[in-house]
């Protein structure tokens, strides 16, 4: 009777081990893989050409971007069941959440807009115009400004979280893909896949301090495509995805210098560390897998093979 017990116990527990999920956009599903044993424990079904993926603060409801289904979606990261979807206008592509986990702001890519939902009564709190095709979305960790970049404008879009105005516009290199805000706040680092540049500004009055270039040899220019970024643990390097150079940069991140270049999969798109801050996840659409890097020794250490195109990842830890 006991021994019943315990194994229906554990069959219910949740989340038993540290996981990192990928959304696989030619599949329509999301994968999880077990960050300690590398193994896919599930593969998930969601709506047409899933994206941009992110977890609630409280690791209780996963949101997925069905691109090509005009939805956000939560899930149930218990169960794989999608609860319900959000208002979230079309062909959203990314999107991020305010630290409060109440707002979420989604990239409408199709209509050049930013959509903010209210996740507890799924309406939408409002449509901010910006440029053409928007997709890098960035928030800062107070929560005050979100930034949305425009990938045919070529400008990042300061946005007062309060107002729902734009208060500042940076241009920036073609075809910026992702913001990332350093997790102190001063700085905001924005991509630039055809520049091939990341740019750096000081957030207190939104001035360009920085600007980063790449060279790898054996690769040509054109196939350099800066896209997703990740601040290392301490916050000292820049982990910065170079798309079809299939390697990612790590970066100096006080002196903007190119460290080194660590080599993944096939078209490296987004990453994600692993919840104890070990391990480095890349995202590689084309060779439909996942890189994993030993954030100590700054090598790849395995590969984890996902779905079709992975592209979006997200960290989720074990439940204590």
């Amino acid at each position: 009777m006991i021994r019943a017990l315990l194994l229906t116990t554990l069959l219910a527990s949740p989340a038993l081990a540290d996981e990192i999920w990928v959304t696989n956009e030619m599949d329509d599903t999301v994968s999880v893989i077990d960050a300690k044993t590398l193994e896919v424990l599930h593969t998930y079904e969601t709506g047409e050409r899933p994206r941009g993926i992110t977890f609630s603060r409280d690791f209780k409801r996963l949101y997925i971007c069905a691109s090509d289904s005009d939805a956000v979606q939560v899930m149930d990261p218990d169960t794989g069941k999608i609860l319900h979807d959000l208002p979230s206008g079309e062909d959203p592509e990314q999107f991020v959440i305010a630290p409060d986990d109440r707002l979420l702001y989604i990239a409408n890519e199709d209509d050049a807009i930013t959509t903010v939902v209210d996740t507890q009564t799924r309406k939408v709190v409002s449509q901010i115009d910006v440029g053409v095709e928007p997709e890098g979305m960035g928030i800062s960790p107070d929560g005050k400004v979100q930034v949305t970049t425009s990938e045919t404008t070529n400008m990042a879009h300061w946005i007062d979280t309060q107002s729902h105005k734009i208060i500042a516009n940076s241009l920036v290199d073609p075809r910026p893909r992702h913001a990332e805000f350093s997790p102190d706040g001063k700085e905001l680092w924005v991509s630039s896949e055809i520049g091939g540049t990341v740019a750096i500004f000081d957030t207190k009055d939104q001035s360009q301090i920085g600007k980063i270039s790449f060279q790898l040899k054996g690769v040509r220019p054109e196939k350099i495509q800066p896209v997703g970024m990740r601040f290392s643990p301490d916050a000292t390097k820049v982990f910065i995805a170079l798309g079809p150079a299939n390697h990612i940069a790590v970066v100096d991140a006080k002196t903007f210098e190119v460290e080194r270049y660590i080599l993944v999969g096939r078209r490296v798109w987004h990453m994600a560390l692993s919840p104890d801050q070990t391990r480095l996840f890349t995202t590689n659409g084309v060779s439909g897998d996942v890189t994993v890097i030993d954030i100590a020794s700054l090598e790849p250490i395995d590969t984890v093979k996902v779905g079709r195109f992975p592209w979006g990842a997200a960290a989720r830890p074990s439940s204590k």
